[in-house]
């Protein structure tokens, strides 16, 4: 700003837009045109160009503000203007010019009407006092300045400068602010506080006049305001006040008390101010009077303040301070000697000299990350980012800008060790899991074309040079990215290649339980030929298999778990034969299981079986999976045969259905068996089974192995109680000689040669609760007629006149008793006609009397029959009836 010194020092600015207005120490307000220059550097040049100036301070005998308006307005007026070195003060009835060297004395006591007179402008006049330009405010929406000049507070045009209303609108002013936050709806109004000794005035300022609001009285006159809304920061003499001005409330914040103090107010935010104090220090506090954040420690003696997000700009005589409003810590000093003033205009800072007008220009908040970053001072530019003035940006913008700075702050983080912190900035930023997994050498799958981001986000080479080899950092390192892997696989559905490859690799380098159920699970996208060599690098045999069946792939899956069986390769995580037998069972294709059936049988019949018994029943429609098909088979391992055959027998359920050609054809359902077979197959399997019982009985009856003997009877006798599908005849043919008599009598039971059967019971094995049991089994669901007639005949074994005296006399306690248990269960004439005659009635005594009881129950059950339902119809045609083992049919 070329010739300023001309019109006195720098005592403030003010700037709305290109315009920047300076006022003087010698009453001057003068108005620049500024032009704003970004260079491609990045450096913003500014140009200045001079409008037009004004004298504020009328050329008059200093006078009293408090004398007479009357006598005031009967003074000459005197206006004044500037021509080459002069100035021109013209009169109302006279005008003067006095050169140079003339006196100033000779010329106020010449001067006549009608005379101009000129004189230099750095000349001390007689009796005229040049006050200097305290503030200058821009009200842009009025096109109005107001300016605070000798006590007085002046309304100005500010584009031709010109004094509107003819003069001051206030007088006796110390000190003013406007309101940046006022509670009014007009546009085209704003707020100011003014400071007037012993009280502190609200007014509303329109373009054409000043509104008085509210006035409120101090203790002392204040030497600085600054106001929010409702309330005003006052900096009286020895104190700070806070006022609501609305609701007349008063809160003393804190005393200085000190002449040499010099009290300066800036507002940050809504209702909070920030304050020079005592000692060096900047105290926040609301309109409550409370302080939310730390004060600050300012370095050097404040003489100006400035805020400007999140900045907070101290000016010293030598120094610009600059902190932080977030940490409230310095962050940067720039000298600069004989500062005056340093303000916020619409986003610049200006400061001034007494000589010149400097504008601060912020570094771009970025590069302050970028070098806050650089220094790895990760807070500190993760703050400046959440705080910083995003201008010209859009929301999208800006979190694109702020995730890439958590991602960089996130290496820096990981770099220092701090895996916590950088998986929670790698997660939050959204990063590119590929930019994690190519630090670790191995990991990234080798089908991926992922190239690093470019400019990179970091300058690590990969872990290995990052930790120098360091073994415990390593590891650590290791453990993150396999949180931070196994977050991503369960929450991202995106580079599911990468994510999955590391994380598999990850977990066969450090031998982690989870990589089996890992690939179990099923629900993985990796390049498989990548992993399984990398499994097969860390000997992972058993993941290996797993991989190569999720590949499906059975065939190598399979020989991978052949060697580990025989011990070519070594793996512990292996579940042994009976993993490898149920995954034989699951195979879709026959031919892959029978390749190594003999394998598994070989090693163990037992459980080896499992490839057949554990087959889903959808199997059994193959030829090759017929139940005949593997029993023939099974014929060289006894063991299996045996156990395949009790899968079979045990688990069936035998239906019939009806067609409508009234066909019938007969089902046998098996678990691993699903389909038609004709019911002779069934007979065949269960007459397979009780024949190999019976060898196995006699067999270990040579061995002399009782406890295996009843053992093998107990399968035997089972399974007849339960088959109604065995050759009868076949198995009394072989067990003829072999003293089974309780199977021979099943099997009696089986064809309903009843007789035989307790015969059996009775006199070779003495068992007549067992011959009993076997009536009461034997008659279940039949009628009253068929129950009769069976206990009618043990009875008749008990009394079988062909029996020695001896033997008669064995078998009359359990005759009686079982007439006396079973006394319903008989048809007492038929009994009374069995009956030896040298029986007398007292021998049957309890028998008679408890027939007696049921023959009186059955009477009175026939009589209610016809208040009962006695018949239901049910049609059973094209329905499906259950065959019991006696050959009952149920609908």
């Amino acid at each position: 700003m070329k010739g300023l010194d001309e019109y006195g020092e720098i005592e403030c600015i003010e700037c709305c837009g290109k315009e920047l207005y300076v006022g003087t120490s010698d009453s001057f307000l003068i108005l620049y045109t500024l032009e704003e220059k970004h260079e491609a550097n990045g450096k913003v040049v500014y140009k200045s160009r001079k409008m037009l100036h004004k004298v504020l301070e009328a050329l008059r005998p200093q006078a009293s503000c408090d004398q007479d308006t009357t006598a005031q307005a009967s003074k000459p007026h005197i206006n004044i203007s500037i021509y080459s070195d002069n100035l021109i003060c013209e009169l109302p009835n006279a005008a003067h010019r006095c050169s140079q060297h003339s006196p100033a004395a000779a010329w106020l006591m010449s001067a006549q009407p009608g005379n101009v007179v000129a004189v230099p402008k750095t000349s001390t006049l007689l009796g005229i006092q040049r006050k200097p330009v305290k503030c200058i405010k821009a009200a842009s929406a009025l096109n109005r300045l107001l300016i605070l000049c000798d006590s007085s507070l002046l309304i100005l045009n500010m584009y031709d400068l010109e004094i509107t209303g003819g003069g001051p609108k206030l007088r006796g002013i110390s000190t003013f602010c406007v309101n940046e936050n006022p509670n009014i709806n007009n546009p085209f109004c704003i707020q100011i506080c003014v400071a007037r000794k012993r009280q502190l005035q609200v007014y509303n300022v329109t373009e054409e006049k000043l509104i008085h609001v509210k006035d409120i009285g101090v203790p002392e006159p204040a030497l600085g305001v600054a106001v929010d809304g409702s309330y005003i920061c006052a900096a009286l003499q020895t104190q700070y006040t806070v006022y609501n001005f609305d609701t007349n409330v008063t809160q003393h914040l804190f005393s200085y008390g000190c002449e040499e103090f010099h009290p300066i107010i800036r507002r940050i935010t809504k209702e909070e101010f920030l304050l020079s104090a005592p000692e060096g220090l900047g105290m926040f506090v609301n309109a409550e009077g409370m302080s939310n954040r730390p004060p600050i420690l300012w370095s050097y003696p404040l003489r100006a303040l400035a805020y400007s997000h999140p900045y907070i700009l101290g000016l010293s005589d030598d120094v610009i301070m600059v902190y932080s409003i977030l940490d409230q810590q310095q962050k940067q000093a720039l000298p600069f000697v004989g500062g005056r003033n340093i303000g916020n205009f619409d986003g610049r800072i200006y400061v001034t000299s007494g000589t010149a007008v400097y504008s601060l220009t912020p570094v771009p908040w970025e590069k302050q990350v970028e070098v806050l970053l650089a220094d790895s001072r990760v807070e500190e530019a993760l703050e400046l980012a959440q705080n910083a003035n995003r201008g010209g940006m859009t929301k999208e913008q800006y979190q694109k800008v702020y995730h890439k700075i958590q991602q960089q702050a996130a290496f820096i983080c990981f770099s220092s060790g701090e895996f916590g912190k950088a998986q929670e900035l790698f997660d939050s930023s959204s990063v590119d899991p590929r930019e994690v997994i190519s630090l670790f050498p191995g990991l990234m799958p080798q089908s991926s074309t992922f190239v690093r981001t470019i400019p990179p986000l970091h300058s690590i080479a990969d872990v290995s040079h990052l930790f120098r080899g360091d073994e415990g950092k390593l590891n650590e390192a290791k453990q993150f990215l396999r949180h931070f892997l196994e977050d991503l696989h369960e929450t991202s559905l995106q580079h599911t290649l990468e994510v999955d490859t590391a994380l598999l690799k990850l977990y066969a380098e450090i031998n982690a339980p989870e990589l089996e159920a890992f690939i179990a699970a099923g629900e993985i996208t990796c390049d498989v030929k990548d992993c399984c060599d990398w499994l097969e690098k860390n000997k992972c045999y058993h993941a290996l298999a797993l991989l190569h069946r999720h590949a499906h792939d059975h065939d190598r899956a399979l020989k991978v778990w052949a060697k580990i069986i025989t011990g070519e390769y070594k793996d512990d995580s292996f579940h042994g034969l009976e993993f490898f037998i149920e995954c034989l069972a699951n195979l879709k294709e026959p031919e892959l299981m029978w390749r190594y059936a003999d394998f598994v049988l070989c090693r163990d019949q037992d459980a080896g079986v499992g490839i057949f018994t554990l087959r889903s029943d959808q199997e059994g429609s193959s030829d090759k999976m017929k139940p005949d098909v593997i029993v023939d088979y099974l014929y060289q391992y006894p063991k299996a045969l045996v156990k395949y055959l009790e899968h079979l027998v045990m688990k069936q359920e035998i239906q019939v259905f009806g067609t409508t050609d009234s066909e019938t054809y007969v089902t046998l359902k098996m678990t691993v068996y699903l389909g038609r077979v004709i019911v002779f197959q069934a007979e065949k399997f269960h007459t397979h089974l009780a024949i190999l019982y019976l060898e196995d009985i006699l067999k270990k009856r040579k061995e002399g192995n009782e406890e295996a003997v009843m053992e093998a009877r107990t399968k035997l006798r089972h399974l007849l109680q339960v088959s109604s599908l065995c050759r009868v005849q076949l198995l009394l043919g072989k067990m003829s000689d072999a003293n089974l008599h309780q199977e021979v009598a099943i099997l009696y039971g089986k064809i309903e040669e009843h007789e035989k059967a307790l015969d059996i019971l009775v006199h070779n094995l003495k068992d007549f609760k067992g011959a009993e049991m076997y009536c009461v089994s034997n008659t279940e669901g039949r009628g009253l007629k068929y129950k009769h007639s069976l206990f009618h005949t043990l009875l008749a074994v008990y009394l079988d006149p062909k029996l020695e005296p001896s033997k008669k006399e064995e078998y009359l306690v359990p005759a009686l008793e079982l007439l006396s248990a079973r006394a319903g269960d008989f048809d007492a004439s038929q009994v009374l006609e069995m009956l030896p005659p040298t029986w007398s009635v007292s021998v049957v005594e309890t028998f008679l009397r408890g027939a007696l009881r049921a023959s009186l129950h059955k009477v009175g059950t026939v009589n209610d029959l016809p208040n009962r339902e006695i018949y239901k119809g049910q049609s059973i045609s094209n329905g499906n009836i259950r065959i019991t083992s006696n050959g009952d049919c149920f609908g």
